[in-house]
């Protein structure tokens, strides 16, 4: 039997490193070289809250550009891979009895296609969105995302996009040094992460005092849950990329399962 699909959280940043080349976006070519080809992602971006579950459930889903006030070329960009009606379906099944609306509204927004064009850039790769319920706790999530399991032994590659710090209104200018509360936090949740401690990870105000600095709202948090939820007993966890952006962004990607060189 072949081993478990790797799955993957990503901190994808500003808009704008889909545009500009950086140490992340080098990162995430690499992964896309490096690790199993899979059949299909499920992609749990921060960009997509909604009152319950859904999943994009469109032959083709559109690209969304949910920013404002960036260059024009950054609103030109299109990654237009195909959608996957069968796999929505079966992600509303597996997570029964949570009831999942397939959506045919939303599409890929920045926080998955930003990072899949450096990852998988001929876009032929099927896609499709899971959303945050807004209304969930961190322990509903993690628990929800425990029922994805099944999907790594089908070469399914699980994607979470966000940031685990992400304080915009800390934010500093390009080249300032990260502020030493983001740097506490970051490395609290590796630690947490290395130790397979779980239970410190969804009580993420309990990791480090700095928590309420780097953590302000959830949906940036959420998605690290819904892949460490497929950590497997033993499992290994690698750091691919690390580093924060702007003082206050972590760009830490997280990596459960096989291992690829860090960049």
């Amino acid at each position: 039997m072949s081993a478990p699909h790797p799955a993957l959280f990503l901190g994808h940043g500003s808009p704008m490193h889909a545009l500009e080349p950086s140490r992340y976006a080098e990162a995430w070519s690499h992964l896309g070289r490096e690790l199993p080809a899979p059949r299909a992602i499920v992609a749990v971006s921060a960009h997509w809250t909604t009152h319950g579950t859904a999943v994009t459930a469109q032959e083709r889903p559109r690209t969304i550009h949910d920013f404002h006030g960036f260059p024009p070329a950054l609103y030109e960009v299109q990654y237009p891979a195909p959608g996957d009606p069968a796999l929505a379906a079966r992600l509303a099944r597996l997570l029964a009895p949570t009831p999942v609306q397939l959506d045919s509204g939303w599409g890929l927004d920045h926080g998955t296609w930003a990072v899949l064009r450096y990852m998988y850039p001929a876009a032929d790769i099927p896609v499709v969105q899971l959303s945050l319920d807004g209304s969930a706790s961190p322990h509903a999530h993690f628990a929800l995302a425990r029922r994805l399991a099944p999907l790594r032994d089908e070469g399914v590659l699980v994607l979470g996009s966000g940031n685990v710090v992400h304080n915009l209104r800390a934010m500093r200018p390009p080249g300032a040094p990260a502020w030493p509360w983001a740097e506490r936090f970051d490395a609290a949740v590796r630690s947490a992460a290395r130790a397979d401690s779980p239970d410190r990870l969804i009580d993420y105000a309990t990791l480090d005092e700095t928590a309420a600095l780097s953590v302000p709202t959830t949906e940036h948090y959420l998605p690290l849950l819904y892949v460490m939820a497929l950590r497997r007993t033993g499992e290994a966890v690698s750091f691919p990329v690390e580093g924060l952006d702007l003082g206050s962004i972590s760009m830490l990607c997280v990596q459960v399962g096989a291992t690829a060189q860090a960049a």
